[in-house]
């Protein structure tokens, strides 16, 4: 029983270096990162958002980002817990994409770009692929009486690479995207 106790202690003592050098390892990690691992908050007309926390958007005259399982709730963050061959699910984005191609008749039959009818497994989801901002532009330069060009040198610009060039890919905040959108002038 001795030997059992000590084997014991000594398993829990290795764990204890491993897993506090792996969270030091995690938290120096996220110092080097644009946000040194804290929220980014935004104000804006006298109102704080996180950016880095997918917001509603329903206006025409703004991007929209990713649906959300949870409606946006940060305290309930999750995913639907569906798989992609469940009919509940596959009904859920069929009417997603069917809404999308109705707010943007301007795209005809163009395919839909999978984030903008799929939820993130957090639900949370802040970002956009710059191909899912390009599909809202005709809709967006309509109802804000702007040329689609200006919107798309907007969308480049808002555009973030992949962190140093090779981790992730180039992404779009939509938050960050509609505040610019409305400093247009």
């Amino acid at each position: 029983m001795k030997n059992h106790i000590v084997s014991a202690f000594r398993l829990t003592l290795v764990m204890l270096v491993i897993v506090g050098i792996y969270l030091a390892i995690v938290y120096g990690g996220s110092k080097i990162l644009p946000t040194q691992g804290n929220a980014e908050i935004i104000t804006h007309n006298g109102q704080k958002f996180y950016a880095n926390i997918g917001q509603e958007f329903k206006s025409e005259k703004y991007f929209h980002g990713r649906p959300s399982s949870v409606n946006y709730n940060a305290a309930g963050s999750g995913g639907s817990n569906k798989g992609p061959s469940n009919e509940e699910y596959l009904e859920t984005v069929q009417k997603r994409i069917d809404t999308l191609k109705l707010q943007n008749p301007e795209m005809g039959n163009a395919k839909v770009p999978v984030e903008l009818a799929t939820a993130s497994g957090s639900g949370l989801d802040p970002d956009i692929s710059e191909e899912g901002a390009l599909y809202q532009v005709k809709r967006i330069a309509k109802v804000r009486s702007l040329s689609e060009e200006q919107i798309n040198n907007l969308i480049k610009n808002q555009t973030e690479k992949p962190f140093l060039g090779i981790l992730g890919p180039s992404k779009v905040n939509v938050l960050k995207l509609n505040i610019a959108l409305d400093q247009l002038k």
